[in-house]
């Protein structure tokens, strides 16, 4: 339809799509001439008919009263709620003295405290109101969830009628178990007497900044309120079982922690993944690893570990990459390379044994109901064999070819045959081009290394780790293979100089550790404020 007036829109060239929207843009009679399609050959637009522009005004008239009474009724409400609001002003309420002093304590020691008055503080989680006199609140306090009731003149004051989800608040009253037949978080619920508002929350909570249904980089953003949700929750306190679970693994086998430094002067893993950074004047980096300074502690202490950020500058965007990761790394002097790949086998399956025999075990098996601590040992792979494994099962480059030997499997064909193999593999002996100057080659093949890659189901690679060179000259030519000058390197180098001995090592991505124990989809949800190549905030 075209209206036959100037305006925007409703022109021959931008016609509106019904008459019934010229109506409405225009908002009230009596309308301009209206036009609309001629069928006849030769003819683009007519008049509308009388009969048809009468039809559509009844149609219209409608929807403007329609629309008047929805404006009315929400005037109605909105005043309502204001001389509630206001009405609640005069709604004081204050402890009885008589009642029991109430004890602080936490969500999670509740269960003890059952038929006491109680006093707990928390943000309101949850909330349901169920006519004047009834709220019914799920509070949490980062130990768990809370049930409470409030009644008559506790849901009616002025605080009462504003609180929202994500207001922190102080309950007090007394822990009851829920009636036969109910449920509630912990099997009770808190009655309360009183309560008092400790800091307030704009109406909607959460809701106003991300739902469930929001985008990725809406709820990244917001990852600060994201945090505040229950498997985000779940996830963060996972993650610390976890790096406990990791320190007391490393405890009872006679391991020391250390703190190396972060910013640094050498490269590890290769110079194009370095975060370079202007040291007093100097050039600097972020460190890729601390292996080289680990190593440097095995002749002080024995074995020896740290659980310390590394950094790859690589614009990688898979689900299992990113900016800045936590590493957990260990050397281990006078072993073989058979006592490493033992190593990381009791390391992998210790460690997860600890976190389901700890109280966040139930937490792992709401998000995975299907993880089992793998069983010793692992299956072995050599490079070779996966190549042949690809072939066979038809995994191949991006190209349509097959891998041959000196190729990189790339994340997505190591993960098909991870996925296809279905349990972890210790993959070995890749080639001596491949990997870094400071790996040991295998005495019994010296084009390939004494290297390994632990891959699990559903990740991919979650460690990486070799036999380091020991012999003073064979890390000379390594240097010079990959282009290093040993210059900044001459603190490495003396490991070799004085007493040197066979060694070797490892490092394992937190990260994807949990990405394995929770089964998420990507890297970026198992840490707190991810890092990737489009993202450094918040």
């Amino acid at each position: 339809a075209e209206v036959s007036t100037q305006s925007t829109g409703g022109t021959s060239e931008c016609p509106f799509k019904t008459p019934l929207q010229a109506m409405r843009h225009w908002g009230k009679e009596p309308f301009p001439t209206i036009y609309v399609d001629n069928k006849a050959e030769g003819e683009t637009y007519s008049i509308i008919s009388q009969a048809q522009m009468k039809k559509l005004t009844k149609v219209f008239q409608r929807e403007l009263n329609k629309a008047g009474d929805k404006a009315k009724k929400e005037k109605e409400e909105a005043e309502k709620r204001a001389q509630n609001l206001e009405e609640s002003k005069n709604v004081k309420i204050t402890e009885d003295p008589s009642l029991p002093a109430a004890t602080q304590a936490k969500i999670n020691k509740l269960e003890e405290l059952r038929g006491s008055r109680v006093k707990v503080f928390g943000w309101v989680h949850r909330m349901r109101r169920q006519g004047k006199n009834l709220l019914f609140l799920v509070l949490r306090d980062g130990t768990g969830f809370l049930q409470a009731i409030m009644n008559n003149d506790l849901c009616k004051t002025y605080e009462a009628l504003l609180l929202s989800t994500e207001s922190s608040v102080a309950l007090y009253g007394t822990i009851n178990t829920v009636p036969e037949g109910k449920s509630a978080p912990g099997g009770h619920e808190l009655h309360v007497d009183y309560w008092e508002l400790v800091g307030h929350s704009p109406a909607g909570g959460v809701d106003n900044l991300l739902n469930v249904e929001s985008n990725p980089d809406v709820m990244y953003q917001n990852r600060h309120m994201w945090i505040r949700g229950e498997n985000m929750s779940k996830v963060l306190k996972v993650r610390h079982a976890t790096v406990k679970a990791f320190r007391d693994h490393f405890y009872d086998r006679d391991y020391v922690e250390v703190t190396p430094p972060t910013m640094v002067q050498c490269q590890v893993e290769g110079g194009s993944t370095l975060f370079k950074l202007d040291y007093f004047g100097s050039e600097a980096y972020l460190t890729q690893s601390s292996q080289l300074y680990l190593e440097t502690c095995i002749p002080a202490v024995g074995n020896v570990y740290c659980i310390a950020q590394s950094y790859r500058a690589e614009s990688s965007h898979t689900r299992r990459h990113l900016s800045e990761f936590t590493h957990i790394e260990a050397e281990l002097p006078f072993i073989t390379f058979d006592q490493l790949l033992e190593a990381l086998e009791d390391l992998v399956c210790d460690t997860a044994q600890r976190i389901m025999d700890s109280k966040h075990a139930q937490l792992v098996l709401d998000m995975n109901p299907g993880f089992k601590v793998p069983q010793r040992p692992f299956k072995r792979m050599s490079y070779r064999d996966a190549l042949d494994y690809c072939k066979k099962h038809d995994i191949k480059k991006e190209d349509g070819t097959n891998f041959e030997f000196g190729d990189d499997i790339p994340e997505a064909p190591e993960r098909k045959m991870t996925d296809m193999i279905g349990e972890p593999i210790l993959l070995c002996r890749f080639p001596k081009a491949m990997k870094s100057f400071y790996m040991q080659p295998d005495p019994a093949d010296p084009i390939v290394t004494e290297s390994v890659d632990l891959l699990l189901p559903n990740v991919g690679e979650i460690v990486g780790g070799s036999m380091r060179i020991f012999d003073e000259q064979e890390l000379m030519a390594g240097f010079k293979r990959e282009g290093i000058s040993p210059e900044n390197y001459y603190w490495y180098i003396d490991q070799r100089k004085y007493g040197t001995t066979p060694h070797g090592g490892y490092g394992l991505g937190l990260e994807r550790y949990l990405m394995w124990i929770l089964q998420s989809a990507n890297v970026r949800e198992t840490c707190l404020y991810p890092r990737t190549a489009d993202r450094c905030k918040p």
